[in-house]
């Protein structure tokens, strides 16, 4: 993770991020389902589960929603719904995660392998890009108007059980273990205000985005994250910064 900043790659999609706000409130219970499934549907001892409900609060997403997103884990609705990752390349050879939850797998199957095909990527066996990546808790805590030096913030995040501070002029990016991402959350919400709090899968290594491909990268990436299926899509690319 040396030298590299994910930050970057959030506020380069930031605006595609934007445009598809009317679907926000579909993603999150998607999220919600999955944390509850794997961890239970009480938010007091499922700190993933806790999280999400935090993010669509946040979101100002109703409480009617964000119960039937758990009821469904529990099968209270009847629906059965599998969770699926699909993993392949995208232009300039990025490796790229997408994670699912489907109730028909060949509709999911069918829109994913569309959209690797006509986006310049393809669609790879289970296995041919997941061991490139690493599950980790990742905190962001912007630089601007926040008068803390990198010592400062390094012992604030090692006293509360972070694993690595990265520094750059915009912003410090934290990264832990799963297990402890609460905990640490937690404690460093005490004195700064978090502007990204997520569990994500990080890349071992970063391969810059050739500028002719960055287009048709994003291209893939907004059809990806568009589909009704489609919970989260991880990927190796830097994208130049703006």
């Amino acid at each position: 993770m040396s030298g590299h900043s994910k930050w970057n790659n959030i506020q380069g999609r930031k605006n595609a991020q934007d445009a598809k706000r009317g679907k926000v409130f579909q993603k999150l219970s998607l999220e919600i389902y999955m944390a509850a499934k794997s961890g239970g549907p009480d938010p007091d001892s499922n700190p993933q589960l806790r999280l999400m409900v935090d993010k669509a609060r946040a979101a100002n997403m109703p409480k009617d929603n964000i119960k039937r997103a758990i009821d469904k884990s529990t099968g209270a609705d009847g629906a059965n719904y599998e969770e699926i990752t699909y993993e392949g390349y995208g232009p300039a050879g990025i490796a790229i995660l997408v994670h699912t939850l489907t109730d028909n797998r060949n509709r999911t199957a069918s829109a994913v392998r569309a959209d690797f095909t006509r986006n310049g990527g393809n669609l790879g066996e289970s296995g041919s890009v997941s061991f490139m990546f690493d599950r980790r808790g990742y905190i962001a805590i912007a630089r601007e108007d926040l008068d803390v030096d990198e010592d400062q913030m390094f012992e604030d995040v090692i006293n509360a059980g972070g694993e690595d501070l990265q520094t750059s002029d915009d912003v410090f990016e934290i990264y832990t273990d799963v297990k402890d991402f609460a905990e640490v959350k937690d404690e460093l919400q005490k004195k700064y205000e978090l502007d990204t709090t997520e569990l994500t899968m990080v890349p071992q290594n970063y391969v810059p985005v050739p500028e002719d491909k960055v287009e048709q990268l994003e291209r893939l990436i907004d059809r990806l994250e568009n589909e009704d299926d489609v919970s989260d899509v991880y990927h190796s690319g830097e994208f130049p910064e703006a």
